[in-house]
């Protein structure tokens, strides 16, 4: 009986280091062609390769072996993303937020944001894009101004030296 169950577990061990060893790369291929578009987190790449496949293990091979070859990168997906939202309007309160949700680390998207600077610049362009017609003197308006650069993630003092 000992035997057989030591056979069986050698039967079914090599199987499986078969079947990992035929999914791994057609996992790393998809997470190539998912990174081959833009920047993506980790937590990005694991989410969408965990929608296809259910190997798990496999998954964080695939992933340690793109960090591994520099093909995955939170600094690098912070610093693109942040730029890239920056040009679109939006505040530092705001992009880190969404770099947090995103599953990038509150230090890596701090550093990010903070090396990236010109906030009070961004400001002011969203407020002009946003208000052709600039500060308005009704006080409701002017509420609904601070709101809107609030809202895209600006801080007071941001805010506070557009309206002053």
């Amino acid at each position: 009986m000992v035997e057989f169950t030591t056979f069986y577990l050698r039967v079914l061990t090599s199987n499986l280091t078969k079947m990992i060893e035929e999914i791994f790369p057609t996992i790393y291929n998809k997470a190539l062609d998912i990174i081959s578009r833009r920047e993506h987190s980790k937590k990005e790449v694991r989410d969408k390769l965990l929608k296809k496949f259910d190997d798990l293990s496999v998954i964080e091979d695939v992933i340690e072996k793109l960090i591994k070859n520099s093909l995955l990168n939170d600094s690098r997906y912070a610093e693109m993303y942040t730029r890239a939202r920056k040009r679109k309007g939006f505040g530092p309160k705001r992009i880190g937020y969404e770099l947090n949700s995103r599953g990038v680390s509150e230090t890596l998207s701090s550093i990010a944001i903070e090396e990236e600077g010109g906030w009070l610049e961004a400001a002011e362009n969203a407020f002009n894009k946003k208000f052709k017609d600039g500060i308005s003197l009704d006080f409701k308006t002017k509420l609904k101004q601070k709101s809107f650069l609030q809202n895209r993630g600006f801080s007071f003092k941001e805010i506070d030296s557009i309206f002053s």
